[in-house]
């Protein structure tokens, strides 16, 4: 059997700008979804999730607390709310060397999968608008009448997203130690260790540690631009590109200005071969 590659993405702050779960708040909030205090609560656990101060016990109080929140929402309805907003609340927000390094990937043959601890019904949309086909992220159970039950079939955190990541490997022929994997947390480790070519963006504290304690390259995104609605595929393609290697050509002009440019350059180098140039 023929095996194929992977490059598998985590979503906030490796593609996007923000965390997609927290942008929907206001309009869920005025779709009659959720109330004010609910909008409070969830960014404030987001928060506190965000800056790494939990452990596995706060992460299952969340997760739990977000699928009661969500009893009784009709799913297509939570889709439709985040398919109309994306161009507002997404969009603007995608950064440009994440948009085209999934595309290289793509042009390169490999599958590209999105995994996410969103749910799917709010994953799924940002995947469709970037041009990804698969998707990992947390099943919320819906019952017979397209309603949410307040249950999560499965939650997208941790070493689940290693397991799932293993699972749609074995079922599709993929090659894990020839795949890629990127993210900016260490919640994440296990999802990157479980692919042959990790790669740490926009890491955390702690996920750099590992990062330099393993030699895992380490990128910086720092250019979100508006995907637009009306720029073809191979225009767009050809834009993103050149706004990832303009980043990365200001990223080692910097570097050669250091008081270390003469090693840092030879290091830098082979960063940009083994994460720019993807083709091998």
């Amino acid at each position: 059997m023929v095996r194929h590659s992977a490059a598998f993405f985590d979503l906030d702050k490796t593609i996007v700008a923000k965390s997609s779960a927290l942008a929907f708040g206001r309009p869920l909030f005025r779709e009659g979804l959720l109330e004010r205090r609910d909008v409070v609560k969830a960014a404030y656990g987001q928060l506190v999730y965000r800056l790494g101060g939990t452990g596995p016990e706060h992460m299952d109080r969340t997760r739990d607390y977000l699928a009661e929140l969500s009893r009784g929402w009709p799913a297509h309805r939570v889709r439709a709310v985040v398919t109309e907003a994306l161009g507002d609340l997404i969009r603007p927000y995608v950064y440009a060397e994440a948009a085209a390094l999934v595309e290289a990937h793509a042009a390169a043959g490999r599958e590209v999968v999105l995994v996410s601890a969103s749910g799917t019904d709010i994953v799924a949309p940002i995947a469709e608008m970037l041009g990804i086909r698969e998707v990992i992220a947390t099943r919320l159970s819906v019952d017979g009448d397209g309603l949410y039950t307040g249950e999560v079939e499965f939650y997208a955190a941790g070493e689940a997203k290693a397991g799932a990541i293993r699972e749609f490997a074995s079922e599709r022929g993929i090659d894990l130690d020839a795949s890629f994997a990127y993210s900016d947390s260490h919640r994440d480790e296990p999802m990157l260790r479980a692919v042959g070519r990790p790669r740490v963006v926009n890491g955390d504290r702690a996920l750099r540690r590992t990062a330099a304690a393993e030699g895992w390259p380490v990128l910086s995104f720092r250019a979100p631009v508006p995907l637009g609605r009306r720029v073809g595929q191979g225009e767009r393609s050809r834009l993103l590109g050149g706004l990832a290697l303009a980043s990365v050509g200001l990223w080692a002009w910097r570097r050669l200005r250091s008081a270390e440019a003469s090693r840092a350059s030879l290091l830098d180098s082979e960063l940009f071969s083994s994460d720019f140039v993807i083709d091998g």
